[in-house]
């Protein structure tokens, strides 16, 4: 086990104080993170117990309570959902539709996920066999009129098929249910006596759009039998243990929700992985007062970035999660296959390339010394001297330079290049596809890159800011306290939240205020009831509409805030937020496609503890480091947790603590904010 204490305040919290907790379970480690009123915060890692995922929070949990207090209240994140649907560790489903409508999810979308690979399957195999799809009679219209009655006689024939073939979930998605549920919740109280999950359409996307639907549907009930098991598990052992602890779950678009809502739409719980850190940078930038911010995390395997602007990160309302369409809202984040573990290669025309293709965990880069032979671009990293090959990095791991600089060798035989040279141009070819992950959150969104903030943390985000802050033309980079535990901290500073979303079809020259008014209403009150519930104020609700509108005829939509809801006043929003993503606006008619409300519960923000360090702090060693314009330089390594608010450090240096590396390049200069922040300002 390795836990790291960062106090934040000369008196040390006792451990009978009562802390809020974030805990992120992860493939390899379990973080979490506590701070209590005072703003004592202690973070620390335990090993993640993949057989009983459970166990390693609890484990941590009980780390935690030995050297901060005890577990008040408990803010988590999974990635255990995810990882099921992407390696298809799911229950069989059975899936109910519209009779003639069973090979929708068969039939997908017409695109090719790869264009001119006709070697590979032109759609992915679809979620539901057609052995396990069952078709009934009835039909609603578009507009939510009832065209053929539900014909409940016909269940007793599917109920004993889906038994025969061990069905454990049903998915139940009509025609239009978006318009008009009622058949699908007749079908619902049919079959629940019968099923022990049942995933409707009409509650877990009331969108249009079959396909997307369908399988969003599908994936929910696939996954509710691994998530409840997994939730009754935790909220037991939690109540054995230590009492009934509050326990609220993270969603993918970077909120918390009650066990509740976990339960029976679990399949928001997929992509809260990167959700979890960026709404710790969206808390970050916040506290800075920073108004234009790029959420950077670089792990071992991916880089995810996000857009955070006025301290709330931009959202998506569709993504592909396993090759399959998830329509549900989720922070608007871009991940590409560049990591510390991502491997160099060289490819058939005899350019050099870094990714996708990962080392992992195991056996990781050749430094680690575990049998890997490919050069990733920590190897280069540390051949070029930005890691420190004495240091045990998280307890265990110590990097052998001589086996990143054999790794390095083909590449340097095959251009002709140093073995200085070689390493470089792989940390630039892994640049130039960060550098591509920023345009495409940014420029490509009509913003200015250098109108931001980058905000950098993962194992090996603050190596690579500094460049990539360089060659973008950014100002500043935040690299935050606990870093090596973001995520966790993003559960913990996540507020409650809930989204709904319904299908209305409506041109702005017919549009009826009346009649969305009511449709309005009733998405609020399906957002707030679960807040009600769990007893809190109406008054601290902060309720979000908007509406999804596009030019009549387009095949896709814009989201912009609902206003006054006036038809003058969304045509509008709409066409400046057209203009500035495409540059131009037509003037033609616009309608409505879907609205949405977002509930929020308004909290005080937690309040961090300053940093405790007294300086000034020295240079605990040096490494010789190669830097392309300035060749090699003897390069000065301070201590992160020494660092006292205020002191500055010039660039080139590393400023190390036990799970990361922040390089400070030559030019740029570094200070610890107290916070614990390292700002670093990069020379333009």
């Amino acid at each position: 086990m390795n836990a790291t204490r960062h106090p934040t305040s000369e008196e040390p919290p006792s451990r009978y104080t009562a802390v809020r907790v974030g805990v992120d379970v992860g493939g390899t480690f379990t973080d979490l993170v506590a701070c209590d009123a005072a703003g004592h915060t202690t973070s620390l890692k335990v090993p993640t117990t993949p057989a009983n995922p459970a166990g390693g929070v609890l484990d941590g949990l009980a780390a935690l309570g030995r050297v901060a207090g005890r577990c008040a209240s408990l803010a988590h994140g999974t990635t255990l959902v995810t990882n099921a649907i992407v390696e298809r560790r799911v229950g069989a489903v059975g899936l109910v539709t519209t009779r003639g409508f069973g090979d929708v999810v068969e039939i997908g979308r017409m695109n090719r996920p790869h264009l001119y690979r006709i070697d590979l399957p032109a759609k992915p195999e679809p979620l539901v066999p057609r052995r396990l799809r069952a078709e009934v009679g009835e039909r609603v219209g578009s507009d939510g009129s009832v065209l053929a009655p539900l014909e409940l006689g016909e269940l007793p024939k599917i109920i004993e098929r889906f038994r025969r073939q061990g069905v454990e979930s049903v998915a139940i998605c009509l025609l239009h249910a978006y318009a008009n549920p009622t058949h699908e919740q007749a079908l619902r109280q049919a079959l629940a006596a019968h099923f022990p999950y049942v995933s409707v359409s009409s509650e877990i996307n009331a969108e249009f759009r079959e396909y997307e639907r369908t399988c969003t549907t599908v994936l929910n009930a696939s996954v509710m039998p691994l998530a409840a098991r997994y939730i009754d598990d935790l909220v037991a052992r939690l109540a054995a243990g230590s009492g009934s602890i509050p326990l609220h779950l993270l969603h993918s678009a970077g909120g918390m929700m009650s066990v509740d809502a976990a339960r029976a739409r679990p399949l928001t719980m997929a992509m809260s992985g990167p959700a979890a850190g960026v709404a710790a940078a969206a808390h970050l930038a916040r506290t800075l007062e920073v108004p234009r911010a790029l959420a950077f995390d670089m792990g071992g395997t991916t880089t995810d970035v996000c857009l955070v602007a006025d301290g709330v990160p931009e959202t998506a309302r569709q993504r592909k999660l396993g090759d399959y369409p998830v329509r549900l809202p989720a922070v608007a984040v871009e991940s590409i296959g560049a990591g510390g573990g991502s491997i160099a290669w060289i490819d058939a025309t005899g350019a050099l390339k870094v990714g996708p293709r990962s080392a992992g965990a195991v056996p990781g880069p050749a430094c680690y010394g575990l049998g890997a032979t490919e050069p990733a671009v920590s190897d280069a990293n540390l051949t070029l001297g930005y890691l420190n090959p004495e240091r045990i990095y998280g307890g265990s791991i110590r990097l052998d330079r001589g086996r990143a600089e054999r790794a390095l060798e083909p590449i340097q035989r095959r251009f002709g290049l140093s073995l200085l040279d070689a390493a470089h141009a792989v940390v630039e070819v892994a640049n130039a596809n960060m550098q591509r992950a920023l345009r495409l959150v940014s420029v490509q969104r009509g913003y200015d890159l250098r109108e931001f903030t980058l905000i950098a943390y993962g194992g090996a985000g603050p190596v690579h800011a500094g460049a990539l802050a360089r060659e973008a033309g950014i100002a500043r980079i935040v690299v935050p306290a606990h870093s090596g535990a973001f995520s966790a901290l993003g559960c913990l500073v996540s507020p409650l939240r809930y989204d709904a979303v319904q299908t209305h079809r409506m041109r702005l020259e017919a549009w009826d205020g009346k009649i969305v008014a009511d449709r309005l209403r009733g998405l609020e009150a399906q957002c707030l009831t679960p807040l009600l519930d769990e007893g809190h104020s109406a008054e601290r609700v902060l309720l979000r509409r908007s509406a999804d509108l596009r030019y009549a005829g387009q095949n896709y939509e814009l989201e912009v805030d609902y206003g006054s809801g006036t038809p003058e006043a969304l045509r509008s929003a709409f066409e400046r937020r057209h203009h500035r993503l495409y540059g131009y606006a037509t003037g033609e008619s616009v309608e409505c496609v879907n609205l949405r409300v977002t509930a929020q519960l308004v909290r005080d923000e937690l309040t961090l503890g300053s940093s405790v360090a007294a300086g000034p702090a020295s240079p605990v060693g040096e490494l010789r480091a190669y830097f392309r314009g300035t060749g090699p330089v003897a390069m000065p390594r301070y201590e992160r947790g020494a660092l006292p608010p205020g002191q500055t450090v010039a660039g080139p240096a590393l400023v190390e603590d036990e799970w990361s590396t922040t390089l400070v390049y030559p030019g740029q200069r570094c200070q610890a904010d107290h916070l614990g922040n390292l700002l670093i300002e990069v020379a333009p």
